[in-house]
């Protein structure tokens, strides 16, 4: 774990450092940050966490920070996400291309064409078929499959009975950057990582973005088709199931059976319901009640989208 003097962030980072100089050793959201940990606020409708984060220091504009409790260091900027940024680089994985040999249960049937990274660990009866990648520290449960060309970025950690088929890829950087007032995009590091848990299916190139801080989580039973995109942070819940060319935006949290038929997608940031179902190419634009059905761009209900769909086609009809 890397770890810095918060006044050595600072000094990386442009902005200015006055308190105690407390060790810091990763970023967090202001609401999971730890007292050696950097969180930021960018947005106001994370103003009411505030007073309650245990962060040893935020960055955070002037007008917000006589909200921070006392034990939290006011890091003054008028570009907190820009710094948040910055600063994510210093904790970035350091990747390197030397690899290692796995730590592996019984029965396992590994192709010679495979490559590790360093401390890898796969358990019982796990197969690995030709030009798949494994990366650092990355965990694989027992009797879990991974067809060809797969890509399993590290630290990610993939459950027990699970299949992964050709071409999918887990764990690679979401979709992340901050912008400077001249037009610029910097990367805002992908620090996090990705939990797949058992008996989990990915269909073949779909990709698994890795989360900015914590998690992104598939849950268990979850059954993915070919092309889904997973963003960053996301949590999809148990036995969902997506079919091809859906899209998850990042940090949005799906309950348990939520059904996304083909080519439908969902904004960031939102909630979806136990036992909901999106219609093929249905888009989500804010946050869904559990246990119904749901059509259309803005997706509403299935029942009110057939009955507007009708009233267009009569209108169409008239002017016939």
């Amino acid at each position: 774990m890397k770890k810095y003097k918060l006044s050595e962030i600072c000094k990386e980072i442009g902005v200015e450092f006055k308190g105690e100089d407390i060790e810091i050793d990763g970023l967090n959201t202001i609401d999971s940050a730890t007292s050696s940990q950097i969180s930021f606020i960018h947005d106001k409708k994370y103003i009411s966490k505030l007073p309650n984060t245990k962060a040893g220091a935020v960055l955070i504009e002037e007008k917000y920070k006589e909200l921070l409790p006392k034990s939290s260091i006011a890091l003054i900027t008028d570009e907190p996400y820009l710094k948040l940024a910055l600063a994510s680089k210093l904790f970035a994985y350091k990747i390197v291309t030397k690899g290692g040999h796995p730590n592996l249960g019984e029965n396992c049937d590994i192709d010679k064409r495979v490559r590790f990274g360093k401390n890898v660990t796969l358990g019982d009866n796990v197969t690995v078929m030709a030009s798949a990648y494994i990366g650092d520290n990355v965990e694989i449960g027992s009797n879990t499959i991974i067809y060809p060309n797969v890509t399993i970025y590290h630290h990610s950690k993939i459950g027990s009975n699970c299949i992964i088929h050709a071409g999918a890829v887990i764990g690679s950087d979401g979709y992340g950057f901050a912008h400077t007032k001249d037009g610029r995009h910097i990367k805002i590091y992908q620090n996090g990582n990705t939990v797949i848990e058992d008996e989990v299916e990915i269909g073949a190139n779909t990709t698994i973005d890795r989360a900015v801080f914590g998690s992104t989580y598939i849950r268990k039973g979850v059954k993915l088709d070919n092309l889904v995109q997973i963003g960053h942070n996301c949590d999809i819940g148990e036995h969902t199931l997506m079919a091809g060319q859906a899209g998850i935006a990042g940090s949005t949290k799906m309950g348990r059976n939520v059904v996304m038929g083909g080519q439908s997608g969902t904004a960031g940031h939102l909630s979806i319901g136990d036992f909901t179902t999106v219609a093929g190419k249905g888009g989500v634009t804010k946050s869904l009640k559990g246990g119904k059905t749901y059509a259309g761009f803005p997706a509403i209900e299935h029942k009110l989208w057939l009955k507007l769909q009708a009233k267009i086609s009569s209108l169409v009809k008239r002017k016939k």
